[in-house]
């Protein structure tokens, strides 16, 4: 437990800083798995754009890495390419 009082308002901002990289960090997972399990390309291809706008964000935030956002963008924008020719 944190003795003093700066160790204290510490606790309490790691706290909802967890709970909001948390949050964030899931809905960037949810994104890229609407673009994999989009059934048309007009699904994929909105989905994609909303992951790629998270992923963005999340990497700007220190969330994910910059270069791990742009390697599951150039794999997503591939998979919503491949939905398309089918």
């Amino acid at each position: 437990m944190p003795n003093t009082k700066s160790a204290k308002k510490r606790m309490r901002q790691n706290t909802r800083r967890r709970a909001q990289n948390r949050k964030h960090r899931s809905a960037v997972r949810s994104a890229v798995k609407k673009v994999r399990a989009a059934a048309s390309a007009d699904e994929a291809e909105a989905a994609y754009r909303e992951a790629e706008r998270l992923l963005d964000r999340a990497a700007g935030k220190k969330l994910v890495a910059k270069n791990t956002a742009a390697r599951q963008k150039r794999r997503l924008a591939k998979a919503a390419r491949e939905k398309s020719t089918k």
